[in-house]
């Protein structure tokens, strides 16, 4: 993936040959045009934040459509800069989002109620009975949770359910008039048949029952997308929809879209990780690792998901509901006390610099002990968070100990998660990691590396991540669809690519294994936390 000409670059452009990528992820949406060696031509961005409305944490769907409209502007302005031209067509495109939640509409295409993300924990009888029914572990952020608990609520929305989709799902539908998923996204709604790559009709049927029971004249079969799978055309970009991209009116109509996929399978396809005995970690405001799997589990976990790549492939997913944005807040918070100071404070300056002393901290953190939890997180038994520093009066709290401790808090809840797939005997070949939290290189992956106990490696385009995969998995609908798509990653995108490989020492890894029992430890506190803190 050598950095394109000039001139190649312009020409690419005016042409058409290129792919846009388009993610929605939980604090920022990002845009990333592609050349045809998969080299980023321009990227664009927008922040937003979740909001917690009524006790739910959701988006409005005008935030979506600004935040999208706001990226897709800034990278047409990105690519005049850098290349003198601004696009007008693109190759195809493609759509990704963070996975699970809950959309649902009326038979007038209306939404019923708020858009409830994945962050939300509300759902754990229904969770709970849908696992023990399925014989399959229904997490509380899939969609077939926040489903069947409106049924058990009888919430007045149900009976004029007409379609069910996630977020990426929702904005595809209204770019190309198709009601669809990759197969990826579409396995964090319901369990997925690897066989068929379609929703597994066992499972459905006895579900179908469930709901029958409460609800006779709701088919929820009939509710959910169809199921794609990666290098399948997925729809073509409408008038309509066009100006949901561009209100000004330059993007064409007509362009080609990829099945809309979710946070997980971008991860993967930007990580070279959709074979088995791969696997990634994606790192941001949630943090999951995904290990592509040889064969089944041998018994049902809730600490693990059973998803697919967007090829189909079944996945265990470790998902924690708390990654980086505790982190975030503390950054934040020394940047504004360097901007004080009169110091440089740009984000990137402040995090360099925290970063940096994490590497100076004690390998335990010094006696430290941190939680992220903003959100619950099911893995250790948390129906809400509240984020805590805690030390005894021998801890050394130092700048160094402190971000150590808070890197490895980032990091706590996906080693219990990893524990419970290495006692199941999942072998890894290679692990990879992406996510804005590795653009302060060298740190991030290292601690990383020592929580999981395994070599981890991080590619030139980790801070990119799920835009620049979503772009990918355009490419490859563009390009055909020739080969199978873990070769065509390994032999087309990531030939020659540079990757920096970490191998955890041994000291480092012992200092973590004190933190972390010290963590487990600690959870009562944060149990207590969440009773009396309010």
């Amino acid at each position: 993936m050598d950095e394109q000409q000039p001139g190649t670059a312009a020409a690419a452009i005016v042409t058409g040959d290129t792919a846009l990528g388009i993610e929605l992820g939980s604090t920022r949406i990002k845009a990333c045009l592609i050349g045809p060696d998969r080299t980023p031509l321009a990227v664009g961005s927008h922040q937003w934040d979740n909001q917690l409305v009524e006790g739910r944490w959701t988006y409005s769907l005008d935030a979506v459509w600004a935040g999208i409209q706001g990226s897709v502007a800034a990278l047409l302005a990105d690519a005049q800069q850098r290349h003198g031209v601004r696009p007008v067509t693109v190759g195809a495109l493609g759509v990704s989002a963070m996975m699970h939640g809950y959309l649902a509409f009326d038979a007038a295409d209306e939404l019923l109620v708020g858009f409830r993300t994945w962050r939300n924990t509300s759902t754990g009888p229904a969770a709970a009975e849908l696992t023990e029914a399925l014989g399959f572990n229904v997490p509380l952020r899939w969609s077939a949770a926040h489903l069947y608990q409106a049924v058990l609520d009888d919430e007045p929305h149900v009976p004029k359910l007409h379609f069910v989709t996630t977020l990426a799902g929702y904005v595809h539908w209204q770019l190309t008039g198709r009601r669809v998923l990759g197969i990826g996204d579409a396995s964090g709604m319901f369990p997925i048949d690897p066989a068929t790559h379609d929703y597994d009709a066992d499972m459905l049927a006895r579900f179908a029952g469930l709901v029958a029971a409460r609800q006779p004249d709701l088919e929820v079969a009939a509710l959910l997308p169809e199921v794609l799978v990666a290098g399948q055309e997925a729809g073509r970009l409408t008038e309509a929809g066009a100006l949901l991209l561009d209100p000004g009116g330059s993007l064409r109509p007509g362009i080609p879209l990829c099945p809309p996929e979710g946070d997980a399978g971008t991860g993967m396809v930007a990580t070279n990780s959709v074979a088995p005995r791969t696997g990634n970690i994606s790192a941001g405001t949630s943090i999951f690792a995904m290990v592509v799997l040889e064969r089944p589990l041998a018994s049902v976990h809730p600490e693990l998901d059973v998803v697919a790549t967007p090829a189909g492939h079944p996945v265990a997913m470790v998902h924690c509901n708390n990654g980086a944005s505790e982190l975030a807040a503390w950054a934040g918070l020394f940047g504004e006390f360097a901007q004080r100071h009169g110091l440089p404070s740009d984000d990137d300056a402040v995090f360099a610099t925290l970063f940096a002393a994490a590497l100076e901290g004690e390998v335990d953190g010094g006696g430290l002990l941190a939680y992220n939890l903003l959100a619950g997180e099911p893995i250790v038994g948390l129906a809400e968070g509240r984020p805590l520093v805690v030390r005894t009066p021998s801890s050394r709290l130092t700048l160094a100990n402190f971000m150590r401790t808070q890197l490895y808090a980032v990091f706590g809840t996906l080693s219990l998660g990893m524990r419970v797939l290495a006692d199941e005997g999942v072998a890894l070949d290679q692990l990879f990691a992406h996510g804005g939290i590795f653009r302060t290189g060298g740190v991030a992956q290292r601690l990383l590396a020592v929580a999981v106990g395994a070599p981890l490696a991080v590619g030139a385009t980790a801070s990119e991540g799920g835009a620049w995969g979503i772009a990918v998995l355009a490419d490859y609908l563009r390009t055909g669809a020739v080969l199978d798509l873990g070769t065509h990653l390994e032999t087309v995108v990531f030939a020659g690519a540079d990757l920096e490989v970490v191998v955890p020492e041994a000291d480092e890894m012992a200092g973590y294994a004190a933190f972390l029992a010290r963590y487990v430890e600690g959870l009562a506190i944060e149990r207590v936390a969440t009773q009396v803190l309010r």
